[in-house]
């Protein structure tokens, strides 16, 4: 049987810009009919979201999912908060991390797998403003030395 393949819907290229991604996890998310309507539709971002725990629990604030057209009085608020789910064990682990390191947990994409939404979660550590910069300088070189290097192939 083929897999099938990843979707994407929406992706946090800040969260790269703007922190370290020390780890990641695949997490579902509880969705109502409508949200997953606008969601085949390619309505979301999650540039300004977040993750917090609570009572155990992996919450999303911030993703923004569009109201569906069609969708009248089925539609919800389209900031409100969204479980994501995620073993208890896995949850525990996460807790563990993220109090004796100082990390924080950022959405980096959403997308289907199949029928299924889910969403990539990121263990990140902030960046300083000169590591951000370090990064451009970077990029940019790289963006140079490729194009030298096309030039002299012409």
């Amino acid at each position: 049987m083929a897999k099938a393949a990843n979707r994407l819907i929406a992706n946090n290229k800040k969260a790269r810009h703007d922190y370290f991604i020390e780890d990641t996890y695949e997490t579902g998310i509880v969705l109502h009919g409508t949200e997953v309507k606008s969601l085949r539709q390619g309505k979301c971002s999650i540039k300004e979201s977040f993750i917090r725990i609570e009572d155990g629990e992996l919450i999303i604030y911030g993703m923004h999912i569009s109201p569906y057209e069609k969708g009248n009085i089925f539609n919800k608020d389209p900031l409100r908060p969204k479980k994501l789910m995620m073993h208890k064990y896995e949850i525990n682990k996460l807790v563990g991390k993220i109090k004796e390191k100082g990390l924080t947990l950022v959405p980096l994409q959403v997308y289907f797998k199949g029928s299924l939404v889910k969403v990539e979660i990121g263990l990140a550590r902030g960046k300083k403003l000169y590591d951000k910069r370090d990064d451009i300088a970077k990029r940019d070189q790289k963006r140079e030395h490729e194009r030298e290097f096309k030039i002299q192939n012409l």
